[in-house]
């Protein structure tokens, strides 16, 4: 039964987390980010919240740029890591091993094992409660051409990961229930 509160009700997981990369004064970082969204399809704009103590938003706010990029599966620990470490430590990309080349329209790692890959230079960031909203055009697209069909996951060649929340995700494949609404029976 549904019932009322005035507690906060944080429901967004399952959910696909994207790795924001950004590179300020020779500094690299990656971080996780489970609150981002498409803005507009034309132009293409992308938005993340992130928030002002991490490390991440100084590189994004002094650099002008960052990219968004989403990874296979296979690479879940990329996801877990990169929302665990922190970029005050060091280099989390090199403490993870990831393979990653510059961007092409900025100066960002760029994930080489991504599926989906955006280049943004920012547009406007806002605060909104305890997070920026970092709202970025997208210069670039990169695409892995082999993990898609007609538009759509190539479920034989990727397995897209859903954080659900306490380091437990939810593996996306040929095997997940699909459903197909039709609203014209």
């Amino acid at each position: 039964m549904l019932k009322s509160t005035n507690d906060t009700v944080l429901h967004c997981y399952p959910g696909l987390i994207a790795l924001v990369t950004a590179e300020w004064n020779g500094t690299s970082n990656i971080m996780a980010a489970g609150w981002h969204s498409y803005i507009s399809y034309a132009p293409p704009i992308y938005g993340v919240a992130i928030a002002e103590e991490r490390f991440t938003h100084h590189l994004v706010k002094n650099s002008g740029e960052f990219a968004i990029q989403f990874v296979p599966a296979e690479y879940a620990e990329y996801i877990e890591g990169a929302g665990k470490l922190t970029g005050k430590d060091g280099n989390k990309l090199d403490a993870l091993n990831i393979s990653y080349k510059k961007g092409e329209t900025v100066d960002c790692p760029i994930l080489t094992t991504a599926y989906v890959v955006y280049e943004c230079k920012v547009k406007d960031i806002q605060k909104y409660g305890d997070h920026d909203w970092i709202v970025g055009d997208i210069t670039k697209f990169h695409k892995d051409e082999t993990r898609f069909e007609a538009g759509l996951p190539n479920w034989d060649k990727l397995e897209i990961p859903l954080f659900i929340g306490q380091s437990q995700y939810v593996i996306a494949n040929q095997d997940t229930k699909k459903i197909k609404i039709d609203l014209n029976k």
